[in-house]
């Protein structure tokens, strides 16, 4: 986890750099949300309204996500706002420079307007081909294989679909036309077309649905319909002790409880489901 800086923490030679790209900046404003970027903040400038992400090159994992953010940037656009410009080396930085939308987060609550908009955007995004492997993404296998129980097979998270993994909320964005966006794609990971259907479900298990509700909506992606339920059960597992591991890692931290927490409920749903059929 990054710690956030202001603008002003900023280097002035970063700041000045950023704005050969903006033009001059009229307005500064720090995105709260997010993990994974020292700088995260809406720049307005005479060349445009930027949404700027920056990361110093000594902070090794944040880099590694930055950098996977990047590569795969030209292969969303269907989704995601574009990548207008980077510096990939400055006074030991790294910031990309993306649209900004003027957006509201999704609400992901039972009963949500937003929901039909959601499920068609993960629709949408199962569309997407897997950019080639030259363009380095993580692997499902490499990020869930080795929370899978017993008698589950690593071969069964393989696939070649581009997965975004991280549907928070905070990174599916709402326009003014009810159009879904989604950003943050730091997480891309090659895998089984079914597993980012299961990465919305558990994050609407923590925004209030019960397993049923979540996997309904779920199911309304062709991408659901290529697991079997012995797919879907591994996942939960491994779901639960992956979660578990990052809530016990940082147990201040509220959203991490409560994904921990909806993986175990989604992992009960699937064990009763098991024993009653």
């Amino acid at each position: 986890m990054q710690q956030r800086l202001g603008w002003h923490d900023i280097p002035a030679e970063v700041r000045a750099a950023i704005g050969t790209r903006t033009g001059p900046i009229s307005q500064v404003r720090t995105a709260s949300g997010g993990a994974n970027s020292a700088l995260a903040a809406v720049v307005d400038g005479v060349g445009g309204r930027f949404f700027v992400k920056g990361v110093r090159h000594a902070t090794h994992a944040g880099i590694a996500a930055h950098r996977r953010e990047a590569a795969v940037a030209p292969h969303v656009a269907r989704v995601a706002p574009a990548l207008r410009w980077r510096l990939p080396e400055v006074a030991g930085w790294d910031v990309l420079g993306f649209d900004a939308v003027d957006a509201r987060h999704a609400d992901y609550r039972p009963g949500s307007t937003d929901l039909p908009a959601v499920v068609e955007l993960l629709q949408t995004v199962g569309e997407i081909p897997c950019p080639p492997q030259e363009v380095t993404i993580t692997d499902a296998v490499r990020r869930w294989g080795p929370y899978l129980p017993e008698g589950a097979e690593p071969a069964q998270l393989v696939g070649d679909a581009l997965l975004h993994t991280d549907y928070n909320p905070e990174n599916v964005l709402i326009t003014s036309d009810g159009t879904a966006r989604l950003i943050d794609w730091a997480w891309a990971a090659r895998g089984a077309p079914w597993i980012d259907p299961c990465c919305l479900l558990l994050q609407m298990i923590a925004d209030g649905h019960n397993p049923a509700s979540a996997e309904h909506w779920a199911s309304r992606t062709p991408a659901w319909h290529t697991a079997r339920p012995r797919d879907l059960d591994a996942f939960a597992a491994a779901s639960l002790l992956l979660w578990q591991e990052i809530a016990d890692q940082d147990p201040h931290r509220t959203w991490t409880r409560d994904m921990a927490f909806a993986a175990h409920a989604w992992c009960q749903a699937r064990e009763a489901r098991r024993r009653h059929d």
